[in-house]
């Protein structure tokens, strides 16, 4: 996996929307893979805007598959990223947007 990990880095490597990266968990990044609960290796997380938590990526590994994903992400449908959403999506959010903190 890692020529193909590597691979997708040199595409994206110019992006200003994804970055691919690596942590050594054993090493230096071990605090890092802690906070965001990697125990397995490889383990691949992304996060897309405004995600902070980021998610564990379960697709497939080959080149091909990888190239395929990272063209899907982007910041995600959110009240701070409004644009972003669907009709669909706006319609499910407001009520949660319309209701005052107490009631949240």
């Amino acid at each position: 996996m890692k020529p193909d990990w590597d691979a997708l880095g040199e595409k994206y490597e110019d992006s200003k929307k994804v970055l691919i990266g690596d942590v050594d968990c054993t090493g230096s990044g071990k605090e890092l893979c802690d906070r965001f609960g990697v125990t397995g290796y490889p383990t691949l997380k992304y996060f897309n805007p405004p995600d902070t938590e980021g998610e564990t990526y379960e697709g497939g590994r080959s080149l091909k598959e990888l190239k395929k994903f990272a063209k899907s992400l982007g910041p995600g449908c959110s009240a701070a990223t409004w644009d972003k959403c669907s009709d669909a999506q706006k319609a499910e959010l407001q009520p949660y947007l319309d209701m005052s903190e107490e009631e949240l």
